[in-house]
């Protein structure tokens, strides 16, 4: 990957009421490669790289004809979905507002709300899906156990709408926290994927503690027992 337009660092002077943290988090922001180039090749967000890279090592893009987005905003993944999928149908949701994105239905509300899955396939247009990607994270708190198990039950919220819209052999993707999905989600995930694995792409930030888990190859939805 290049890392042109490596020039001397930037620092900022701490101007008065504001905190050093935020200081430091501009420096970083002003300095980061990532930002860097997504403001040249036009990505919303740094993050974008991170599905990029991710497609690299998993081939996670290649055919798509339909994505749901969980955790969209800003954008930046849809817009690297659109740029190599454009005849790929893409339906996101977010709590934030996000900018339309040409061929993209966005929904604002949360995905936790009862009726954000049906929104969502209504969206999307069309019976399943090739991937369902999330970078959702839950609000953290300050409690490190509280803030891991609240993005976990999103994650595995995110995979049970997963095994209900995906066709077979589709993804999942989403965003986990250090140490990955636990033991009890990574078996889950094992009953409807042939393979998952976790990745930490170099676009993620050394600090950070976010992976990912990737599960590909969904089995398809096991036909309903009769009563």
């Amino acid at each position: 990957m290049s890392r042109s337009g490596q020039g001397p660092k930037q620092r900022l002077k701490t101007a008065k009421g504001r905190k050093v943290s935020s200081t430091r988090w501009l420096e970083r922001q002003l300095n980061d490669p990532y930002v860097k180039r997504a403001k040249a090749e036009g990505y919303r967000s740094r993050a974008a790289y991170k599905l990029l890279e991710l497609d690299e090592k998993f081939g996670l893009l290649k055919g798509l004809k339909a994505v749901v987005d969980l955790g969209i905003a800003p954008g930046g993944w849809s817009q690297v979905v659109r740029r190599r999928s454009p005849q790929a149908a893409v339906a996101g949701i977010d709590l934030l507002p996000t900018d339309p994105i040409d061929g993209v239905a966005i929904l604002q509300m949360d995905f936790m709300d009862d009726e954000a899955p049906a929104r969502l396939r209504e969206a999307l247009g069309v019976e399943h899906a090739d991937l369902v990607m999330s970078d959702m994270a839950a609000n953290t708190v300050g409690h490190p156990q509280t803030d891991h198990l609240r993005t976990m039950a999103l994650v595995e919220a995110g995979m049970e709408f997963a095994t209900e819209v995906l066709r077979p052999g589709g993804a999942y993707v989403a965003k986990v926290l250090a140490g990955g999905a636990d033991n009890n989600l990574v078996a889950a995930l094992k009953r409807h994927f042939t393979t998952v694995k976790h990745a930490k792409p170099p676009a993620s930030r050394k600090d950070s503690s976010e992976w990912y888990v990737i599960a590909q190859g969904f089995k398809g939805t096991p036909p309903s027992s009769g009563e």
